[in-house]
């Protein structure tokens, strides 16, 4: 597992840190990629987040929705599908590990991803709508294939052309992969995590519970998916978000101070727990980007997938719908998170943690030159002695958590003995001056990911129940997010196999899921990381190469005004259907 561990780094490396030298830091091209990519679109069509929002949230109400136009779900069908993958353990756990990372000031970049993301997410899916495939009428449709295909791939061949198709290709083989990791195996993975944590249940069996669950739900198809999430994702959002105002509430004088700490840090970044250290903006940059890009998916071509499915002949009534996403997302959801996390002050808080030697979220580290945390791999014996690092010279290692150094190392629970002797790391032990050898061991340690957002809800609401909201959200994100991302890669698996791959992908995707709930929590999102930032690069260049079509697009549709016609449509059909006998 080790060597899995370098090459991902290494892999990561490149994806997500190779790029433009500034100073001490390295601008990344992804970042450079997405951030430019979305200020282009949202010049290029006027700032159309802004000017379309309402005709947005119009569409979304159902009220221009015409059930004789092709396709395999509605608008809101479509939204809450996309949305369960949008609104998931990015909100939760993704949020806490930009902070953990980056410091608060990597909340303001995913509102500048998110801002920018709106302009991108509607461009995608106008464009998927656009050119999508209707592979055979609604009726004739085999459950588990579906009647409609669409997404980046298709148009990435067909508006850009055949000689575009090896690209074509690309992306829908990153994007199928990229589904058993970010959309599937890291939700697994958070779940099992989440539930080690709170009721020492072991991975295999949340595991084994999870993937029955996803499996039950997408043997159905997009028609079985759209249904589900058209309950789940309004009432886990519903859920968590309760709790979460519930805090900001109660600490109403906190919000004003928390937010500008935020937009402080964003700059000038001076308190940052794992990754960052005084003045490491870029640092501050990425994780802000990263997150909120893995959140809201903008500019990712996963979302428009889903919204290609909806009924409508008209893309620009699903590309405003689409545009809403990333606002609900990050905007108002992950905002609620970080201010959670920050009003109750868990994210530089250390709690009792049992450290465990063999695996886990162990890592040794040193302190670089500003003030942060590098890691390295299987040093030296360390020798302990009364809880503490004897060597304490520059560049020595220290037992972190969660890439946090540990303090004090303890022997029992309580914390009362503390340790003195060696830990080797190569060997997973700890052994003490009279010889007896230890696994694990105990110290006040910071947490990360959806841990952490459990801690503040603990912290914030009253009794001791504030941490099963966050639990139950755990759940029903990951498992929503889950359902949703097999819909994105079956229809990759569709585009580059023909429609017998579908089932064959959707055992496969219950597989991966079993085996990321095992896997090691900085394995899984860092892979997925890297799948996310390759996938990026291909629908970027076809949104820049294609923006006229867009625009052109929105232009013939806001002159055209055909939600009103649709509007009296949908009204003869709510009056024919209650007219029916029952």
């Amino acid at each position: 597992m080790e060597r899995f561990q370098e090459i991902v780094d290494v892999l990561n490396y490149y994806v997500w840190s190779f790029g433009i030298p500034a100073g001490n830091e390295t601008i990344p091209l992804v970042v450079i990629a997405l951030l430019g990519v979305g200020l282009f679109l949202t010049l290029r069509l006027g700032f159309v987040q802004i000017r379309h929002f309402a005709h947005g949230v119009g569409v979304t109400s159902g009220k221009y929705d015409d059930p004789n136009e092709p396709g395999d779900v509605s608008h809101f069908q479509a939204l809450t599908t996309a949305l369960s993958a949008t609104v998931g353990i990015g909100n939760i756990a993704g949020v806490a590990i930009a902070i953990h990372f980056g410091g608060p000031g990597a909340v303001f970049w995913m509102w500048m991803t998110a801002l920018l993301g709106m302009a991108v997410k509607y461009s995608e899916v106008v464009l998927a709508q656009h050119y999508r495939q209707v592979e055979r009428p609604d009726t004739d449709a085999k459950h588990w294939e579906g009647s409609v295909s669409g997404g980046p791939m298709y148009y990435i061949e067909r508006g850009l052309g055949p000689k575009w198709k090896p690209m074509a290709m690309f992306f829908a083989l990153a994007l199928g992969l990229t589904a058993f990791l970010t959309g599937n195996g890291v939700q697994a993975n958070t779940v099992a995590d989440t539930m080690g944590t709170t009721f020492g249940i072991p991975a295999w069996v949340t595991g084994l519970v999870t993937s029955a669950i996803v499996a039950a739900v997408i043997l159905g198809g997009i028609g079985r998916i759209g249904r589900v999430t058209a309950v789940l994702a309004p009432l886990m959002a519903a859920i968590y978000v309760f709790g979460a105002l519930v805090i900001l509430l109660t600490n109403i004088g906190a919000i004003l101070p928390s937010l500008a700490l935020i937009v402080r840090e964003a700059f000038n970044p001076s308190a940052g727990v794992a990754g960052t250290g005084v003045g490491a903006i870029l640092v501050t940059m990425m994780w802000g980007v990263k997150r909120g890009l893995f959140s809201n998916e903008a500019g990712q071509g996963s979302a428009p997938i889903a919204h290609a499915a909806a009924k409508t002949d008209e893309p620009v009534s699903e590309g405003v719908v689409a545009l809403l996403e990333p606002f609900i997302d990050t905007i108002v959801i992950c905002s609620m998170t970080a201010l959670t996390i920050i009003i109750t002050g868990v994210w530089t808080e250390r709690v009792p943690t049992q450290v465990t030697l063999t695996g886990g979220d162990l890592s040794y580290v040193t302190v670089n030159e500003n003030g942060g945390y590098s890691t390295v791999s299987s040093p030296a014996p360390i020798r302990i002695d009364d809880g503490y690092v004897v060597d304490t010279a520059p560049g020595a290692p220290l037992v972190a958590w969660h890439e946090v150094p540990v303090e004090r190392l303890f022997v029992d629970a309580e914390q009362t003995k503390p340790f003195t002797g060696t830990i080797e790391p190569a060997a997973g032990r700890a052994t003490d001056a009279d010889g007896n050898v230890y696994t694990s061991l105990w110290g006040p340690a910071v947490e990360n990911a959806a841990p952490l957002t459990m801690l503040a809800f603990q912290r914030g609401l009253p009794g001791e129940w504030g941490h099963y909201i966050v639990l139950l959200s755990v759940l029903l994100f990951a498992i929503s997010t889950a359902i949703s991302w097999s819909y994105y890669g079956d229809r990759c698996a569709n585009y580059l196999f023909g429609p017998k791959a579908v089932l064959p992908y959707k055992l496969v995707y219950v597989a991966m899921h079993f085996i990321g709930a095992v896997l090691p929590l900085a394995a899984a999102w860092a892979l997925g990381d890297v799948l996310l930032g390759i996938v990026i690069l291909p629908n970027l260049i076809a949104l820049v190469l294609l923006a006229p079509v867009v625009a052109q697009l929105t232009k013939s549709y806001f002159e055209r005004k055909p939600w009103i016609e649709n509007a009296e449509a949908h009204r003869r059909y709510v009056e024919a259907k209650r007219m029916q006998p029952r």
